[in-house]
């Protein structure tokens, strides 16, 4: 599909470049980085979100370019739609309009799209968007290079998923050759965070529950909590994965309260086991080793379902191994 995504490029001229609501690293990084791939190329492109960019890529070459909407109004010659599984995603009304270029990585995407190129070797979107630079024959330069990368650093949780591979390596070490600043995109990424997300995580943290097993962890936060610590949703990116660093905790789960009975569901692995069958049978998706979906219901029963879910896939995956 790669070819149909280059030969549409190379005949059309404007373009309108989006990704999910509450937009992550890859998402920011693969739409910023086509963006100023498609600029280098002269043609008319557009940056459009539903949700603002979190601070920590608000450094990102072409962040500021980037426009808040609630919806979409007018008509492009084709629209890129970066990590989505499915057309509802943006959150961007409007978008069933265009004609629609599906890229994304997971497995678990719809086939929403006029184009669809999937990719489940690429560790992010970021390496897919590299990728159609290259073979659309534009120069790597600085800005895209330093995109490419957070979109790398963000999906890899900094290179130590099981996504990374040496190919991974070989990308990110051209971007550094080609501009790109470890240290400062680390830095950005890592280390911006604000007073209210370190204070949100002491009253998560602070309900750190495990199985019987030891096998799987969780923490839950309510709206409360967010109000206590004058955090945003912005401020949650990254909390599930502290239960997951425990040691012989195999899979891990964050329960966020989004509105009453609503509950946001962050699952990680660690790869025994693939948590993107437990965010399909809640209506999500995502990867083998990190999905989500939204469950309603009350706290209880909530966690009840998710971490029974869980617990099944787990003992299934122990009687395989025996």
């Amino acid at each position: 599909m790669l070819s149909q995504v280059v030969e549409l490029i190379e005949s059309k001229h404007r373009f309108l470049i989006t990704g999910h609501a509450r937009p992550d690293g890859d998402s920011i990084g693969s739409s910023l980085a086509l963006y100023w791939g498609l600029r280098a190329l002269h043609k008319d492109v557009v940056v459009v979100m539903r949700d603002p960019i979190p601070p920590a890529y608000q450094e990102l070459p072409g962040a500021g370019e980037v426009q808040t909407r609630p919806a979409i109004d007018e008509l492009y010659d084709a629209a890129f739609v970066i990590e989505c599984s499915n057309l509802d995603r943006p959150g961007l009304p409007g978008l069933e309009k265009q004609f629609i270029v599906n890229i994304d990585h997971h497995t678990t995407t719809a086939l929403f799209g006029h184009i669809n190129w999937i990719d489940p070797t690429a560790a992010a979107v970021g390496e897919m968007i590299y990728n159609l630079c290259k073979a659309l024959g534009i120069n790597i330069n600085q800005p895209i290079a330093e995109c490419v990368y957070a979109a790398l650093l963000s999906d890899t949780g900094s290179f130590h998923y099981a996504n990374t591979t040496e190919r991974t390596f070989k990308i990110a070490s051209e971007l550094v050759r080609r501009g790109a600043r470890p240290a400062h995109v680390a830095r950005a990424l890592y280390e911006s965070h604000s007073f209210g997300k370190v204070k949100l995580l002491g009253h998560v943290l602070s309900t750190l529950r495990r199985d019987a097993t030891g096998r799987v962890a969780w923490v839950t936060m309510t709206r409360e909590m967010m109000e206590a610590a004058d955090a945003t949703e912005d401020d949650l990116e990254g909390i599930v994965n502290h239960p997951l660093s425990i040691r012989d905790v195999e899979a891990a789960v964050f329960f966020k309260e989004i509105r009453p009975g609503h509950f946001r569901i962050s699952l990680r692995s660690k790869g025994k086991v693939d948590v993107s069958k437990i965010a399909e049978h809640f209506g999500g998706g995502g990867h083998k080793y990190a999905s989500g979906c939204t469950v309603i219901g009350t706290q209880d029963s909530v966690e009840n379902r998710v971490l029974s879910s869980l617990q099944s896939a787990l003992r299934a995956t122990s009687m395989a191994a025996d």
